[in-house]
């Protein structure tokens, strides 16, 4: 008989739009009690400073604002797990005009704030449902505004990082997407059952090939909290330096993922 087929996870459209409303809202508010010498820091994002960071973040949402005005697209065809690894591919023309953005917006409180109007707007015109040209794809709206609560999650975790004393909270709902999204990208990236990874209390999701358990403790286990995982997916902490400080359990044979990742940058 052959395997199952895994279901593809589903997100429920109220509940993903709000989630980037509070995200995005947490992170203008700290962007309007931001010093000139704060935006000026640097970032863990190569020559990026903070204030570039900033304006990046708003692109985040002015993407979907770009999207609704390219024509639908006939159907679907990629899914959620298909868009992580897309994310590097552009990396440079993202650069690029994110560095453009922050000459451009020097009110960057005020930029976010106008982003986050006409977006709120235009979202009530459109279902969930309705497919967006995407650079990964064609997504329903609710999936892509799910990548959206990941680029917010994780570029609220390098502002907390650059600048000290910073700490932006992450909205539960918005945290939860993010690490269930990066979860499935690794089980559609390493396919199989011989080991489970563990991110409570949002995710549990088996890969790697290999014998697959049916009952009791799996024998390869990896556990961690959301925050690291995140890191690991994206590339901000290594594998092995999670491990060795001790904020990655694993065990078991095939429970190195440090091969497996980053899944985006």
């Amino acid at each position: 008989m052959p395997p199952a087929k895994k279901r593809t996870r589903t997100y429920d459209p109220v509940r993903t739009r709000d989630a980037v409303w509070a995200q995005f809202a947490r992170v203008r508010e700290a962007v309007g009690g931001l010093t000139g010498e704060q935006l000026a820091l640097p970032t863990r994002l190569g020559d990026w400073t903070v204030r570039e960071l900033v304006a990046h973040i708003g692109t985040a949402l002015s993407a979907v604002d770009r999207a609704l005005d390219r024509p639908e697209p006939a159907r679907q065809d990629v899914t959620l797990p298909d868009w992580p690894p897309t994310t590097a591919a552009d990396s440079a023309a993202l650069a690029e005009y994110a560095h453009r953005l922050a000459e451009e917006n020097p009110d960057l409180y005020a930029y976010l704030g106008a982003v986050g109007e006409r977006l709120r707007a235009r979202l009530d015109e459109h279902p969930g449902t309705r497919l967006l040209a995407t650079p990964a794809g064609a997504l329903p709206l609710t999936d892509y505004l799910v990548t959206r609560a990941v680029e917010l999650v994780v570029h609220t975790d390098d502002l907390n990082a650059a600048v000290p004393g910073l700490a932006v909270p992450h909205d539960r709902q918005a945290l939860a997407a993010c690490t269930r999204l990066l979860a499935d990208t690794l089980a559609a990236r390493a396919p199989g059952g011989s080991t489970e990874v563990r991110i409570p209390p949002y995710a549990v999701v088996q890969c790697v090939e290999g014998p697959r358990h049916t009952r009791g403790t799996p024998p390869n286990v990896v556990e961690t909290d959301p925050l690291t995982w995140v890191r690991l997916a994206t590339g901000r902490t290594a594998w092995r330096d999670a491990v060795e400080a001790a904020e990655v359990s694993a065990s078991g044979e095939r429970s190195d993922l440090g091969g497996l990742l980053p899944l985006m940058r």
